[in-house]
């Protein structure tokens, strides 16, 4: 149904108003069933030239009709459909986006305090406002909503973002570990802008007094949902190693999750594994695209020499183990994802990839650096020979026994 045919007072403001800051045109809906009333509003913008353009409505339902795209309601409490605050409260329902201003008579000016309360964003006395105070009150009302908005939703960005923080944290894994044998340090930064998880992940099994496994990996891409299917990954391969599932049927069912949950077919993983049998002082390695973990051990580093194996996703097959026996009891050993190795070493493209890390841990300064900070210190680093920050996410897991180098 059509909404009756009110036109606007053509006095309201057609010009630059020379005595106030330009401002941008704003449309105003007065909702005023007295004629005379509404004539003396239209008049005093017409003063000022107030760039406002002037819509009357005379009741609350004809005001219904009329509020869509208005800046601002001059409201009068006393209507033939609505009195004081209750048309007031219809008001503010109907018109979410608009700021509100109420018109009293002299002896109604309490019920204008009232109104602020109640969500208005101003309040004009009849008969004691002149036009380039009407035109101020009305510019300022639709600031102040204007700022009202922008702080609600600020607010609501603000809390999202705390949820999700929350939520993000409860995700990062916590190390299921008791013995002492060995310890773990561990490292994780997201590439994402304020996140806190990204699509590389880790985690570390203690299944047995004499067993620990270990996985890092990564999931291309940088956004939420590779960020959410790592997490998917991580959590699958801790049930998986709880369920005693047999080592060689581990990464194949890993990889049967990762196919199911990504969400293109494009979507692949790379995965370090490490099984540490604490009793015999050594390890089996499983790699699936990944870098090779770095092994340091009698004042030495070195790559373990796995075979590299398939990206998870690509092409099932079986990642080949490989055997790593420990000479001594003082090693570390550290699983990185690429992040850490893909920066730039100089002006050209060369990146500092495996052996460019492996010469950074050989550097006599990091032998003053404790172990526990050794996986930052190395993110910092990369970032030094790389100009600045690594643009992809890292995580490490430094395994050591003994002194660990």
């Amino acid at each position: 149904m059509a909404g009756p045919s009110v036109a606007p007072y053509p006095q309201g403001g057609l010009g630059p108003n020379p005595n106030l800051p330009p401002g941008e045109r704003l449309r105003v809906l007065l909702v005023e069933d007295d004629e005379g009333d509404a004539f003396l509003v239209s008049e005093l913008l017409a003063e000022t030239n107030s760039m406002i353009d002037l819509l009357v409505a005379t009741s609350l339902s004809e005001a219904r009709q009329r509020v869509a795209g208005v800046d601002c309601v001059l409201l009068d409490l006393g209507l033939p459909d609505a009195q004081g605050l209750d048309g007031l409260r219809k008001v503010l329902e109907m018109s979410s986006g608009a700021a509100v201003c109420v018109l009293t008579g002299r002896s109604d000016e309490h019920l204008g305090i009232v109104a602020v309360a109640e969500g208005a964003q101003d309040y004009l006395v009849k008969g004691q406002v002149d036009g380039v105070l009407l035109t101020r009150a009305l510019r300022y009302a639709v600031e102040r909503k204007r700022a009202d908005e922008n702080a609600r939703r600020l607010r609501e960005v603000e809390l999202r973002q705390a949820e999700s923080a929350r939520l993000e944290r409860g995700l990062l894994p916590q190390p299921l570990m008791s013995t002492d044998e060995v310890s773990v340090h561990t490292f994780y930064r997201p590439g994402r802008h304020a996140a806190l998880i990204g699509g590389d992940f880790f985690d570390v099994v203690q299944t047995r007094p004499d067993r620990v496994d270990l996985i890092v990996g990564d999931v291309c891409g940088h956004g939420v949902d590779e960020a959410a299917l790592g997490v998917e990954l991580r959590v699958a391969w801790r049930a998986l190693i709880l369920a005693g599932v047999a080592d060689d049927d581990v990464l194949p069912a890993l990889e049967q999750v990762l196919m199911s949950e990504r969400r293109l077919q494009e979507i692949f993983a790379t995965v370090a594994t490490v099984r540490l049998h604490l009793d015999g002082n050594r390890a089996t390695v499983r790699l699936a695209g990944h870098p090779p973990p770095l092994l340091l051990s009698g004042g030495k580093v070195a790559p373990v020499p796995a075979r590299g194996g398939l990206l998870l996703g690509v092409r099932p097959r079986r990642p080949v183990a490989f055997d790593l026996e420990f000479d001594t009891d003082d090693w570390s050993l550290l699983m990185y994802t690429d992040g850490l190795i893909e920066g730039r070493v100089g002006d050209g493209d060369d990146r500092l990839d495996v052996p460019g890390l492996t010469g950074l841990l050989e550097e006599p300064a990091n032998q003053a650096v404790p172990l526990a900070e050794l996986p930052a210190w190395l993110v910092g680093r990369a970032e030094q020979i790389n100009g600045g920050p690594l643009a992809d996410d890292v995580a490490m897991l430094l395994v050591t026994r003994g002194g660990g180098r």
